[in-house]
């Protein structure tokens, strides 16, 4: 019950900070407009005098009204605060749900802000089973795993979506809502499947740092010796798992030297199209003392989304430099992981992947020539066997298609 109540809570805190920080870009904005036809008219004599006096009651209005209205909403956000407490009511949002899917966009657009201030709304960093958190401790691993097989593979989601999308369209492919690609490769190669939830609004190398550590806690705790691990990656869970396995490599730590492959479903490794947008589009909202607080609201979108403006998977790719200048690129060099096969999957929402709506726009998210790290100035080296094309097909889709799954089987099987 008091865990309902912190997160009722933090939704109200949040929507409170949302109505604080829009009412703020409105004043901002009219403030800018208003000075406008006020400064002209200080030049002139007399009229000066009357522009400086109508400027000072239409600024002394203008301040009672906002902070009037901010009153209003501080104290409306206490009251429904409060009632939180009194209407939790002991259930937590079922895996999938809507209340469930929301948190984890919310923790997309937000999840820095969140985990700063310490908000119940904040997703931690955990594995997941049949839709609970996965304790990483030796007897309850063997209790929930009775059958572990010594090969695991490890899903990674992408940007705001959290494990359950792994269940995408799970009804219309096979019948049930059950169905995954995890499932199937339990049951056709034996692979033990997991399935990781995280803070996709934190930086990319956060991300990475923390999943580094927690698969060194699942592999010690295993119930039997891990002899092989695999990590498929969705979008933004591509990027985290290349960064995973960076700083793994960096401390030396064992279960890295246990992957065998890596497949990277739709993932950005050389940015995507529509932050690269955003940022210009802030950029240019910037230049103008009207729009300007408009441009800080855009950029308050979470650095994790900033992350994929060109795939940064270090720390040093964003440390101690503005993450707001207008497309600079600053990603330094990250091998991939010597001794495991790389798997690169793209799409495109057409069906010729050379047809030029398919080119410009890809998946709708992610181009091909970034899915597949083939840029003029970053270009990736793999077997022409290892990388393939869906379409038409969207970025979604990607997360559990059979045509997908039977190409990744193909893949894990070949000797």
């Amino acid at each position: 019950m008091a865990h309902d109540r912190t997160r009722l809570a933090g939704v109200v805190d949040v929507a409170t900070a949302a109505l604080h920080g829009g009412l703020a870009t409105i004043q901002g904005v009219h403030s800018a407009i208003a000075r406008k036809p006020f400064g002209p008219l200080r030049l002139a004599p007399v009229v000066g005098d009357v522009s400086n006096a109508v400027q000072v009651i239409h600024d002394g209005v203008t301040s009672v009204v906002y902070g009037g209205l901010r009153a209003a909403i501080a104290a409306t956000g206490s009251v429904a605060r409060l009632a939180a407490g009194f209407v939790a009511d002991g259930e937590q949002p079922r895996p999938g749900s809507p209340a469930d899917l929301a948190v984890a966009a919310l923790n997309g657009f937000a999840g820095d802000r969140l985990a700063r201030e310490g908000s119940p709304l904040a997703t931690p960093m955990e594995l997941r089973h049949l839709g609970r958190s996965l304790a990483i401790e030796p007897t309850a691993l063997a209790a929930t795993f009775p059958h572990a097989t010594s090969r695991l593979a490890v899903f990674v989601h992408g940007l705001g979506l959290n494990e359950s999308w792994w269940q995408l369209h799970a009804e219309r492919h096979y019948g049930d809502r059950t169905t995954t690609h995890g499932s199937r490769l339990q049951a056709d190669l034996g692979y033990t499947p997991l399935y990781l939830r995280y803070n996709t609004g934190l930086h990319v190398s956060d991300n990475g740092k923390q999943f580094a550590q927690l698969l060194a806690r699942v592999v010690a705790a295993w119930p039997v010796a891990v002899d092989e691990l695999i990590v498929i990656g969705h979008s933004m869970g591509g990027l985290v798992s290349r960064s995973a396995c960076h700083y793994a490599r960096e401390a030396n730590l064992d279960w890295v030297r246990l992957v065998r492959h890596i497949v990277f479903l739709g993932s950005p490794h050389l940015g995507a199209p529509l932050e690269k947008a955003v940022n210009v589009g802030a950029w240019l909202l910037g230049l103008v003392d009207v729009t300007r607080p408009l441009a800080e609201v855009v950029n308050g979108r979470s650095v994790g989304i900033k992350d994929l403006r060109f795939g940064s998977l270090r720390d040093e790719d964003w440390h101690d430099v503005d993450i707001d200048e207008v497309l600079v690129d600053r990603t330094g060099h990250v091998p991939f992981l010597d001794g495991a096969n790389h798997y690169f999957v793209a799409a495109t929402i057409t069906r010729d992947r050379r047809h030029p709506i398919g080119v410009a726009i890809g998946d709708l998210l992610v181009r091909e020539a970034s899915a597949f790290g083939r840029g003029r100035l970053r270009h990736t080296q793999f077997p022409l066997e290892n990388g393939r094309h869906f379409g038409p097909m969207n970025h979604f889709e990607l997360l559990n298609h059979p045509d997908l799954y039977d190409q990744m089987r193909r893949w894990l099987t070949r000797s």
